[in-house]
């Protein structure tokens, strides 16, 4: 009898650390170290379904399908197995074919069981193009029978994908928090939540308590990483990155995520190094890397290859992968290379991919694009897109707008935009400064004085002690210009004095005062020839 109760406590330990064991590699699973969780979970697929289910889920996280596919069907009749086809289905494009899996996998739940519809909503919910309104649907159903917090963890994930689901998914996530405030994954994923609504503090609460819930769990320092890259704390950014890549499993795809950091953080030559290892050590090698690569290389200046490898990022990614950044980085690189038609090209695809209403950040990138190589008629017609879209832009926008057209020489234009922005941005004066400009650029000569009002009610505003002192010597060297040719001899002589105090060697007032010595000096001669001339 003693014999049996020792054998029977020894099965009995032995299978809780067996069961510890599928645990653990369950919990490397969800910390998405898919490594790690392989190792452990290998030995023990053989004899259990839910080890062997994980596993076929690494090797689908790894995108080895048929790995995945083989494993799975290791247990043919296992309703966890049976949903891993479902989303090897999916992964294969197959989406009839996995709901008709999961359809048999949902009719298989008895009364009180659950898990059946936990797995097929979960099939839907992690694959790519299925019926995330199903995946809720189903996920409800397993409420019914359970309060599981995987089940409520994996409905707010579900809400996130639904337009407007954003509140429903918060109240899934703090369901769990509320009974079990040391649930790491779930403050990840209200992280998650205010990260998407680009509010960084609450972002940095929550993925902090997802770090101080379980320290082991290397996601929340990767998505602090994010955030911190966002508010432009690059330094914490890589502080978080590198315990990241402590925690992980050093995967390529942890790599890709480190060399990714580094080049937003504007690490860009240590971006390079790090993406050229991935390269180098990576088979088959994700286009993500392409892109870093490539658009740090544009930071370096290295056109040729910045060309090259961005070329293949965006020839070889999912474009539903390719983000409005990626295509406005792209198209930069073409402005360093000269190609001014396909950087405009890649800049409209940038805002076919922009989903926000307000693009004028876009515009503004693009314009500031052909600013920098000085094709002013394109930047003009991007910054007066601002303008057209949102008619309360700033004065910035209005003065580049202005300042672009006046380069380009397109002067009905500019004058427009100049009367815009002096009538909505009247202080400080500066669009009744640039009406002088436009209209100083017109009447070139001086002749016609339709300047003069403009710089005239500037300078009234403005006086002589302006601390831009070339834009009042342009304004002076008009009227200047402008008063010389009517001969108005007291108005010339205050204006060369403003110049004076301003710029002594001013070209115009140094020709004006060349020509008026010649002028008298020309007189003088004349005066003295009719006094030396005889009478007759």
């Amino acid at each position: 009898m003693k014999k049996t109760i020792v054998i029977f406590i020894a099965l009995l330990c032995s299978a809780n650390v067996w069961a510890q064991s599928v645990d653990d590699g369950i919990k490397m699973y969800k910390y998405e170290k898919y490594q790690s969780a392989e190792k452990i979970l290998t030995p023990l697929a053989a004899a259990n379904p839910m080890a062997n289910y994980y596993l076929g889920l690494c090797q689908l996280a790894d995108g080895k399908i048929n790995d995945a596919k083989s494993t799975f069907g290791k247990f043919p009749d296992d309703v966890a197995n049976m949903s891993g086809m479902a989303r090897v289905a999916f992964a294969e494009n197959n989406a009839t074919q996995a709901m008709q899996i999961l359809q048999t996998v949902v009719s298989k739940a008895r009364k009180k069981e659950w898990e059946p519809f936990k797995y097929a909503a979960d099939a839907i919910n992690y694959s790519d193009n299925g019926n995330y309104q199903q995946a809720i649907d189903w996920y409800k159903s397993a409420l019914t029978k359970t309060d599981n917090a995987d089940v409520h963890i994996g409905l707010g994930d579900a809400y996130q994908k639904m337009p407007g689901g954003g509140g429903e998914a918060m109240n899934n996530y703090e369901d769990v928090t509320a009974k079990d405030p040391k649930n790491s994954l779930v403050f990840s994923r209200i992280g998650a939540l205010w990260y998407a609504a680009h509010a960084w503090n609450d972002a940095l609460t929550n993925y902090n308590k997802a770090k101080e819930a379980d320290a082991s769990n290397p996601i929340p320092n990767r998505d602090l990483a994010n955030v911190y890259f966002r508010v432009g704390k690059y330094e914490d950014a890589l502080k978080n990155i590198k315990m990241y890549m402590d925690l992980s499993d050093n995967s390529c795809d942890d790599k890709i995520q480190y060399a990714t950091i580094l080049f937003l953080a504007k690490h860009y030559p240590e971006a390079i190094t790090a993406a050229n290892e991935v390269i180098a050590k990576c088979s088959p090698v994700k286009p993500a890397i392409y892109g870093i690569l490539g658009f740090s290389q544009k930071e370096t200046n290295d056109t040729i290859n910045a060309l090259k490898n961005a070329s293949r990022y965006i020839q070889n990614q999912n474009p539903k992968k390719i983000t409005s950044d990626d295509y406005l980085d792209f198209a930069w690189i073409f402005m360093q290379a000269r190609q001014a038609d396909s950087a405009n090209f890649y800049f409209n695809k940038a805002l076919q991919s922009d989903s926000a209403k307000d693009k004028s950040d876009i515009y503004r990138q693009i314009a500031e694009g052909f600013k920098t190589n000085k094709d002013y008629p394109k930047s003009a017609f991007w910054y007066n897109r601002i303008i057209t879209d949102n008619p309360n832009a700033s004065a910035s926008d209005y003065a580049w707008t202005t300042i672009m057209y006046y380069y380009a020489k397109d002067y009905p234009n500019a004058a427009k935009n100049a009367e815009m922005w002096e009538s909505k941005y009247p202080d400080p004066p500066s669009g009744t400064y640039w009406r002088g400009r436009v209209a100083a650029a017109v009447d070139n000569e001086a002749k016609e004085g339709t300047a003069i009002p403009f710089f005239d009610k500037w300078l009234g505003i403005v006086g002589p002690n302006h601390d831009k002192k070339n834009d009042l010597k342009t304004a002076y060297d008009y009227e200047l210009l402008y008063y010389f040719n009517k001969d108005n001899k007291d108005k010339m002589k205050e204006l060369e004095d403003k110049i004076i105090a301003i710029d002594p060697n001013d070209d115009l007032l140094k020709q004006i005062q060349d020509f008026e010595k010649k002028s008298e000096e020309h007189e003088k001669a004349l005066k003295k020839a009719a006094q030396q001339k005889p009478r007759k």
